[in-house]
């Protein structure tokens, strides 16, 4: 990459900008390597943002600056796939491999047989079609014929290319991800070198249907079911679960924080290039700048193959993703055409299912565990058993769908496994030797208090606030570093306070000395006063984090964010009515309406006055908007492509100025800021009269 700015040519240096932001999104994403820090990566997307806007005619849909620039969808389309994304058949030993082995050889009598073997990431199937090199769209699986079209999502994905890297340029990229075997032998030296030559070419083809999975990593899922705990909201049960879901959201915006991760693995509809083998079309997808997984392997027999099977079931357990299996392939593609397809898979591939790690054991118990928003969730007790490596005696049963749908009961002999390698889950029932269903509580098993389920007869909460277990856990919530981060206080001191009536809710803690703390179990004077000085400097943090802090349900850090900037204070959050709040990016109808009810709760505005009284910050700190602006009280809609502005900057803008962005149109929309493929809510302001603009008329009007 070339050093140096030259603002003398604005052109050359946003294709500069734009050449490094590439190679460091292809370094990160599909090699794992990070060429440059966080900071200067985010200098160079600033200056590159900021060239695009004041040189509008250089913005293009390829840039990396257009990575998150949707907007909340009402709904997908459908897309028919041209090519059927087929399902592929299972084995589950080696006899059945040789079995499949044994078909292909039948069909192709005489010829010489090569496989490749990659690893089968648990994720879901997309299909990816690149019109002259630029990312065209995007579409789920679907039922292999019909899928959902995503490219609002996709293109938050940073792992996949908005535009196909040129050949020439990509060569050293596509050399480096060839991935030669770690055996060295005459077939990886011949066969997989020729395979891995680079494309011949430096014109893209005419159409690119790109194949591959989206999955999510072990950190992202962890970090995804945090923030949904956090938010009130059910966590996931698995990654795949996680990357199927964060995929299908009408907000890009929610799936762009969602660290989602993409490999190819094939192709479809091609028109303008030929492939002649799967480990060379693997190498030119790389040679694209596509993620290509690095520990596929070329085999000259099903004997390697099922080598493979046992090397790659240990290996699977050092990586930071979920391996499910392994799908194998007939190298050649004219050898897989040839072979053709049953109705419902090709006969020229197949999937080998690794055996989970799963064990037996009895189920001695469920306990009824509290959360802070009183949500129950049922542990299993169960016989100690080593599953992949630790010892397990606890387990998720999710909810109580979950245990009536698998009919599992105390005293049941249950198969157990790690949802995602990550958490134990009673999977279901191997031998049935208990007589009594297990049922929700009728009142919460803490405090006594009563329960209520949910509509859907999911979940089942405790309704009284003041339940021991959920002040507890309200406390750690709101001592946690994602909100009032008071540094000192963790969960045995949580249950010391609150066993010993020193706290009662999160105002207690403002009124503690560093006496009463030193009072308690392994608390020195030293730590006793580094504590109480912790609570003392939480009082002035900004309004987002007391926002957070509190346990509004689905409002995590980034709505405190958005709602700190939007109302100011406190006081008018509380008195924010639906249609104020609905107003505001990020806070739907659902989430309004649960900040509504918070806020109207007797024991929220004694909370609040409380806190006040303890003289707890209940203002936002950033930079209010001026009194007066050209803007003010004004509710603005922004919808389609802008020239000059991303979605961020002209919403800060508009806040700025003292209008309100909105993510709905309503006819209290003051009018509608309208780029280029402005989609429904254009529409729906035509339909309601609401005033639309042009990106010019709106910088007119905001002078």
């Amino acid at each position: 990459m070339t050093k140096g700015k030259s603002t003398s040519d604005p052109a050359a240096r946003v294709a500069e900008l734009r050449e490094k932001i590439r190679f460091c999104d292809h370094k990160y994403y599909a090699e794992s390597e990070s060429p440059i820090s966080d900071f200067d990566y985010d200098q160079l997307m600033k200056e590159l943002e900021s060239l695009e806007a004041a040189h509008p005619e250089l913005a293009t849909p390829d840039s990396p600056t257009q990575r998150v620039g949707g907007e909340p969808l009402k709904e997908f389309a459908t897309v028919r796939h041209e090519l059927p994304m087929m399902s592929i058949g299972n084995t589950y030993s080696p006899e059945e491999l040789r079995e499949f082995d044994q078909r292909v050889r039948k069909l192709l009598p005489g010829e010489k047989i090569e496989y490749v073997a990659e690893p089968k990431i648990d994720g879901l199937a997309v299909a990816l079609m690149y019109e002259k090199g630029l990312l065209s769209f995007g579409a789920t699986r679907g039922d292999g014929v019909t899928g959902e079209e995503v490219t609002a999502n996709i293109r938050t994905i940073r792992a996949i290319p908005l535009r196909l890297a040129d050949a020439a340029t990509s060569s050293v990229v596509g050399a480096q991800h060839a991935a030669p075997n770690p055996s060295a032998n005459e077939l990886h030296a011949t066969t997989g070198a020729q395979h891995a030559a680079p494309l011949q070419t430096t014109t893209p083809p005419a159409r690119l249907e790109v194949r591959g999975e989206v999955y999510m990593s072990f950190d992202s899922f962890r970090r995804c079911n945090a923030e949904r705990e956090e938010a009130g909201e059910p966590q996931f049960a698995n990654p795949r679960n996680a990357a199927a879901g964060s995929l299908k959201l009408l907000d890009p915006r929610i799936t762009a924080r969602r660290g989602l991760l993409f490999f190819a693995y094939a192709v479809g509809v091609r028109e303008g290039i030929a492939f002649d083998t799967q480990w060379g079309l693997l190498a030119s997808l790389a040679q694209f700048g596509f993620p290509v997984n690095p520990h596929r392997r070329l085999c000259a027999s099903i004997d390697e193959v099922i080598a493979l099977t046992k090397e790659w079931d240990a290996l699977r357990h050092t990586q930071a993703y979920q391996w499910d299996g392994m799908v194998i392939k007939v190298n050649s593609l004219d050898q897989q055409r040839r072979l053709g397809a049953t109705a419902k898979a090709p006969r020229g591939l197949t999937a080998f299912k690794f055996a989970p790690d799963q064990e037996v054991t009895k189920l001695l118990a469920v306990d009824w565990q509290v959360g802070k928003t009183g949500v129950l969730t049922p542990v299993a007790r169960l016989a100690p058993v080593k599953l992949a490596g630790t010892t397990v005696s606890n387990a998720t049963l999710h909810n109580i769908k979950e245990i009536e749908k698998k009919g599992i009961r105390i005293g049941d002999e249950v198969v157990i496994e790690k949802a995602g390698e990550i958490i134990p889950q009673v999977v279901q029932v191997k031998e049935q030797h208990g007589v009594e269903p297990i049922l929700p509580p009728s009142q919460c098993p803490v405090c006594g208090g009563p329960v209520e389920q949910d509509p859907g007869g999911v979940y089942v909460r405790c309704k009284y606030p003041l339940c021991p277990a959920q002040v507890k856990q309200r406390i750690l919530y709101f001592v946690g570093r994602h909100a009032m981060d008071i540094e000192g206080i963790g969960p045995a001191l949580v249950d010391q306070l609150v066993d010993a009536g020193l706290v009662k809710d999160i105002t207690d803690l403002y009124s503690l000395t560093a006496g009463q703390l030193a009072g308690l179990e392994r608390m020195g004077e030293k730590s006793a006063q580094n504590v109480h000085e912790a609570i003392q400097q939480s009082k002035s943090r900004d309004l987002n984090r007391l926002i957070a802090a509190l346990g509004i349900r689905q409002v995590g850090t980034r709505a405190a964010e958005v709602l700190a900037r939007r109302f100011g204070s406190m006081e008018a959050l509380a008195q924010a009515g639906l249609n104020d709040l609905t107003q505001v990016a990020d806070v739907g109808e659902i989430t309004a309406g649960l900040i509504v009810e918070f806020f109207a709760r007797r024991e929220t505005k004694e909370e609040l006055a409380r806190l006040v009284q303890a003289g707890v910050n209940m203002k936002s700190l950033a930079p209010r908007p001026a009194a007066g602006g050209p803007l003010e009280g004004k509710s603005i809609v922004v919808t389609g492509s802008l020239k000059n502005y991303t979605r961020q900057q002209i919403e800060e803008k508009i806040s700025a100025l003292g209008g309100k962005p909105s993510g709905s149109v309503s006819r209290k929309t003051a009018f509608v800021v309208a780029g280029e493929e402005a989609g429904s809510k254009l529409d729906k302001a035509r339909t309601l009269g609401v005033k639309v603009l042009s990106e010019e008329e709106f910088d007119a009007m905001a002078r």
